[in-house]
């Protein structure tokens, strides 16, 4: 599979509007989709982003537009269901950034999960997604094994196939956002959201570029800045409610070889976790890792015991390959879970929306949540917009709108 090749973050000229309905801050996937969503539904929409659109976790995911066959076993059955949905809906609207591909599961001795349990969960999967063609998967027969690129047969019981998407995270925010803007949104990067304080109409919103400082008036601000959420609220007075959360660091490796066109789904040896070894342009991407993160979200990077750990899995499985490719690039993106005692691996990956909306203004929060469901998630912000400000004249269904190049 091939998937456009990347294109560089470029930025748009500020031009502020006065007075807007919706505000929205963070030019990541969320805020992107929601730009697109408010726009859509008539309503008159300000996205700005300080950096770049994408520049954050939005561009160092591990790039996969999937259910999240993982959590089947955290019982998170109406993530799953939505993100398979969701799937099926960017195939549709996006096809040049979003596409179905192989992926292989290895199972052996030493595996954790047992053939029948995997088989069970594959099936489940499928019937969730709607039993269609790209739904189906299938067990490699075992004269086929020596075909997987390398893959270490001893001790291997069976291999599983079927189907999940690929997409380049950055180019479809970027899509996204040229979207918003063919609907009529207003784009500002760089802008630096600043301030804000609450009004009797709304909120006063102090921004800053490289023109100088500037108010804008919204009815409703939305704050979509992901890793940055906390310190957008504590510039808000009064301070909104900030959901207890945590960031997670994620990292991966772009090695400098293609393994294989297809994709791997293996269980590090180590603790269990899932690593994935995808195609990436003529490259190979490894990833992901889950460390707790601290500090400046903006300060985050790949830590030697992360490439460590990616790497000795890679070699697990296959060593040949391990042994000839070299690390050429890396990265490392912040999710945001909620606060809990329990394992990361173990949380819940549906994303968090608080909000506190009177009659005609009010303030949105969108933390966490999955590059596939950010437009089911644009879609139910939208509906709290209309429930806060009022229906307006739809100008389009995102689900069936086609994203544009970027």
């Amino acid at each position: 599979m091939s998937l456009p090749t990347p294109m560089p973050t470029t930025s748009l000229t500020p031009v502020l509007p006065d007075t807007v309905d919706v505000l929205i801050v963070g030019g990541g996937i969320q805020g992107a989709g929601i730009a697109q969503a408010a726009a859509a539904a008539g309503f008159s929409t300000l996205l700005v982003e300080k950096t770049g659109w994408a520049s954050g976790t939005s561009s160092k995911s591990s790039k996969l537009i999937h259910g999240g066959l993982r959590y089947l076993n955290q019982f998170q059955l109406g993530l799953v269901y939505e993100s398979l949905r969701e799937r099926q809906t960017l195939c549709r609207i996006a096809p040049h950034l979003v596409r179905l591909n192989n992926f292989y599961i290895p199972v052996y001795e030493q595996t954790r999960i047992r053939p029948w349990k995997l088989q069970a969960g594959l099936s489940l999967y499928a019937l969730l997604g709607g039993l269609g063609r790209s739904q189906r998967f299938s067990r490699v027969p075992r004269r086929h094994w020596n075909n997987l690129y390398g893959l270490r047969t001893d001790g291997l019981q069976a291999v599983f196939q079927y189907q999940d998407a690929q997409t380049d995270d950055a180019l479809l925010t970027r899509a996204v956002v040229a979207s918003a803007r063919q609907l009529g949104a207003h784009l500002a990067c760089p802008v630096e959201f600043v301030a804000a304080t609450s009004t009797a109409v709304g909120y006063d919103v102090l921004l800053r570029s490289n023109g100088g400082a500037v108010t804008v008036q919204c009815q409703v601000l939305i704050n979509a800045a992901g890793p940055w959420c906390d310190q957008v609220a504590d510039r808000i007075t009064p301070l909104p409610h900030k959901p207890a959360m945590e960031l997670v660091q994620g990292s991966h490796l772009v090695l400098n070889q293609r393994l294989s066109d297809e994709c791997f789904y293996l269980e590090s040896p180590s603790d269990g976790r899932a690593v994935f070894v995808l195609p990436w342009h003529d490259k190979s991407l490894l990833g992901t890792t889950e460390t707790p993160y601290r500090g400046d979200p903006a300060l985050a990077h790949c830590l030697p015991s992360e490439e460590i750990y990616l790497l000795d899995t890679l070699a697990h499985y296959f060593p040949e390959f391990r042994a000839r490719v070299t690390v050429e690039s890396r990265m490392a993106g912040l999710r945001v879970l909620p606060r809990s005692n329990s394992k990361f691996h173990s949380r819940s990956r549906d994303v968090m929306i608080h909000h506190h909306l009177l009659k005609g203004r009010g303030y949105i929060a969108v933390c966490g949540g999955k590059l596939t469901g950010y437009r089911s998630t644009a879609s139910r912000v939208a509906g709290l917009l209309h429930h806060c400000l009022g229906k307006r004249p739809m100008i389009a269904d995102t689900a069936w709108l086609q994203l544009p190049d970027s």
